[in-house]
């Protein structure tokens, strides 16, 4: 083998490496704006969570704030309200699991659904399991919690569907207290 052979072989590799090369960062240079539009806005991002003051909300009523283009309602609940919520035998009920990303593996047992221990707060989703709505509060409907008036749908004070055609208890978003006076959903 002469020293030209030995020149065209690796003149020859370093071609091939050369154009596998520039081919490579070709395709990513055109695959990367299809990959980079699917991370969210900066307007999304924004509301990924926010922070939500509640020294204010006294027992026996909800503050309903805005929460990633959905009503979400935070009550402060009254010692009435949670011993009915409580004295609720949960094998009656239509949707028995827990929706609380908060508390996963758990029933819809009251104290899986509220905030705190003493069960003072609730945080929900203000959105009707049905189709959609939005739910009346402050003690509607036949169980002294939220009422759909969409379809006739009945919440107790737990938020747990106890009559209609719902078919889930009203959802529970990611939350958490960060002090006494502030819950950070998301």
């Amino acid at each position: 083998m002469s020293h030209v052979d030995e020149q065209a072989g690796s003149r020859r590799d370093f071609l091939y490496y050369a154009t596998a090369g520039a081919g490579a960062v070709a395709t990513g240079a055109a695959v990367w704006p299809l990959v980079n539009q699917m991370n969210p806005s900066a307007d999304v991002q924004a509301l990924s969570s926010i922070f939500v003051d509640i020294s204010s909300v006294e027992p026996g009523t909800q503050l309903t704030v805005k929460y990633l283009g959905k009503p979400v309602f935070i009550r402060r609940r009254t010692q009435e309200e949670i011993d009915d919520a409580r004295a609720v035998d949960i094998s009656g009920l239509i949707d028995k699991a827990s929706e609380n990303p908060n508390k996963p593996a758990t029933d819809a047992s009251d104290a899986n659904r509220a905030m705190d221990e003493a069960g003072e707060w609730l945080v929900m989703i203000g959105v009707c399991t049905h189709l959609g709505c939005v739910p009346i509060g402050d003690g509607a409907g036949e169980f002294g919690g939220w009422f759909c008036p969409c379809h006739g749908s009945h919440y107790d004070t737990s938020g747990r569907i106890r009559k209609g055609p719902a078919p889930q208890n009203l959802h529970i978003p990611v939350a958490e207290f960060t002090d006494n006076s502030t819950i950070k959903l998301g």
